[in-house]
């Protein structure tokens, strides 16, 4: 291995096999039933050559004794072993790659905010979906054959040295000669091979994704067929990556029928001496001169093995690198404390001069002053790019708070335990995530206990009462995040549902009037302030039923529409007085705001007017 990766591979590929978590008891038998299998062809054409070079004597059919069953045994014996060590061993990679994926999840779960939000889709998909399967062929195409060839040549050397010694030193020296020198020369190109196809692979993932996600924006813009044209472009670069890659591997198949022709010509050339001299029976010259045609059959693989290693260091790199840089976030969080507990009206979210802002970026808003508890509402509005959102990240204990305090239950939530903070707090982003099963399902990802009567009363609730009448499954109806089962406002009020359903007593939302109409949004927007209200419900309106009107949760959201702060205790109006952060300009209940501030007021007009 050290002879065609680099030391940083290595150590890749230690880490990612390490993550792997074979099975070593399931990989020595994949090894064991691939040499067995192997072994019975070796046989096979060891028998076959004797038995064909004795009945050429002509003696009697007795003295050619069990050869006959022994070619019978081994042409069973080697598709029944490959079968098992297919078994075997695509069992021991499939497992392999479950484990592997399940530990990317996990860390880029456990991970800062900033290091998951810094990844493109395009990225990510291409190391958890192709990065992974190539380190997972590392059982089935690299090592598996490596391991193999190695087992079956040492036997089969000295399975011939034992007949004739000068055969067996031939054989083993044109066995490496095709099991080293063969790979070894195809490890360079095959590198150069991968590398581009890995830049092309994961550039095209990333643009297939955005014209997937953005390509009617594209359209409008016109800049639709400059994107296709790029796409066109990396698919003929990516084919003519391909192409130098199979290069190497008829090279290598080259190499080793070049190593089996010296095989067979140099028993040859010291067989004959020895059967001219007596010290060898003519019927094993036909063995020692046949069974490397069936021997090179295990150095046949490893042209292929070799490249596939430098695929999988490849694909073991930029997934360690993705594991690593994750953990290492982790690992910067401090020790998670654990919250106190609640006070008897319910846990309290209290901001006192808070400036929020990615790590690493600008400050992008600073002096918050705000309470979140069970019962009180409240609105943050405010221009695009003002840091809202990053403001409710910071909030939901997702980013860590760039200046002053934020505590939650008197604890900071940045440094809690993230379960209990979720149990307290709950997010809805504007880009949250609709998962490819059913409509049930998706909201049960709030809670797992909720019921088909209480999802129908959620679903209504954020007004998707006449869709779900409409769906051909009901709650059983399979959607997506793709606008071919969702359109944008379905999907949003699918999330709001989700949202609705969690037990968490403090609601964070952004923007949850966004791709609907000015009409529905407001009158959303109303409902969910309601939602604060303390009063009772029933058919699902309560708080055990997930969250419907009057269960007296707190409720934060972020929004463009002003129209339906009515319902809200207190918004605050977010803005910049000069280049610097953003700061609460305003705040106070919306007749207030409307009364004191110029510009909420026309903004509330023009909102009134397009409706």
């Amino acid at each position: 291995m050290s002879l065609v990766l680099t030391p940083a591979e290595r150590r890749a590929l230690r880490r990612a096999t390490t993550l792997l978590d074979l099975d070593r008891g399931r990989l020595a038998r994949s090894v064991l039933a691939g040499s067995l299998s192997l072994a019975s062809a070796v046989g096979l054409s060891a028998v076959a050559a004797w038995l064909i070079a004795r009945a050429s004597q002509m003696p009697d059919v007795a003295a050619l004794g069990v050869a006959p069953v022994a070619v019978r045994l081994f042409g069973v014996s080697r598709p029944v072993l490959r079968y098992c060590e297919r078994l075997a061993s695509h069992d021991t990679a499939l497992r392999g790659m479950t484990a592997l994926r399940t530990r990317l999840y996990t860390a880029l779960a456990a991970s800062r905010a900033d290091v998951v939000a810094g990844l493109r889709r395009g990225d990510v998909l291409e190391r958890v979906g192709r990065d992974v399967d190539a380190v997972g062929d590392l059982v089935v195409r690299a090592y598996l054959p490596m391991w193999v060839a190695g087992v079956v040549g040492a036997a089969t050397s000295l399975g011939v040295a034992l007949v004739h010694p000068p055969a067996g030193a031939v054989l083993a020296a044109c066995l490496l000669l095709a099991g080293v020198v063969g790979p070894a020369a195809t490890v360079r190109a095959a590198r150069a091979a991968e590398l581009a196809r890995a830049e092309h692979a994961t550039e095209l993932s990333a643009t297939v994704m955005t014209v997937a996600e953005g390509g009617g924006e594209l359209a409008v813009n016109g800049r639709l067929e400059q994107v296709m044209d790029g796409l066109a472009d990396l698919e003929g670069r990516l084919a003519r990556a391909r192409d130098r890659a199979a290069r190497p591997a008829a090279l290598a198949a080259a190499v080793d029928t070049l190593a089996m022709g010296l095989a067979v010509l140099g028993c040859l050339a010291v067989g004959v001496p020895a059967v001219a001299s007596g010290t060898l029976d003519p019927v094993m010259l036909a063995v020692t001169v046949l069974v490397p045609l069936a021997a090179f059959e295990a150095t046949s693989a490893l042209g292929p093995a070799s490249a596939q290693l430098v695929a999988s260091a490849g694909a073991a790199v930029r997934i360690v690198s993705l594991v690593e840089s994750a953990e290492a976030s982790t690992a910067a969080l401090p020790a998670p404390r654990h919250l106190r507990p609640a006070p008897d009206g319910g846990p309290v979210l209290v901001a006192r001069d808070l400036a929020v802002g990615w790590p690493g970026g600008p400050v992008v808003a600073r002096g918050i002053d705000l309470e979140l508890r069970p019962g009180r509402r409240l609105a943050v509005v405010g221009p695009s790019g003002v840091g809202k959102t990053t403001l409710l990240l910071t909030l939901a204990g997702l980013l860590e708070p760039r200046a002053g305090t934020l505590t939650l239950n008197g604890v900071a939530p940045w440094g809690a335990a993230r379960q209990e903070v979720a149990a307290q707090v709950t997010l809805t982003a504007e880009d949250a995530h609709v998962f490819d099963t059913t409509v049930l399902e998706n909201l049960r990802v709030a809670r797992g206990d909720v019921t088909a009567s209480q999802a129908t009363a959620l679903l209504e609730r954020a007004g998707l009462g006449p869709w779900l009448a409409c769906l051909p499954r009901g709650l059983d109806t399979p959607v997506s995040s793709d606008a071919a089962t969702l359109a944008g406002g379905e999907r949003r009020r699918l999330l709001l549902a989700r949202a609705l359903a969690c037990p968490a007593p403090l609601m964070l939302l952004d923007e949850p009037g966004e791709h609907l109409d000015a009409g529905t949004a407001d009158r959303l927007v109303a409902d969910l302030l309601r939602a604060g209200a303390p009063t009772s419900g029933d058919d699902g309106a309560t708080s055990g039923d997930g969250g419907a009107a009057g269960d007296g949760r707190g409720t934060l959201l972020v929004t463009h529409r002003l129209s339906a702060l009515g319902h809200a205790e207190e918004g605050l109006v977010l803005g910049r007085t000069g280049s610097g952060p953003a700061t609460i300009v305003r705040r106070g209940s919306h007749a207030d705001l409307m009364s004191a501030d110029a510009d909420y007021r026309w903004t509330v007009s023009q909102e009134q007017s397009d409706e």
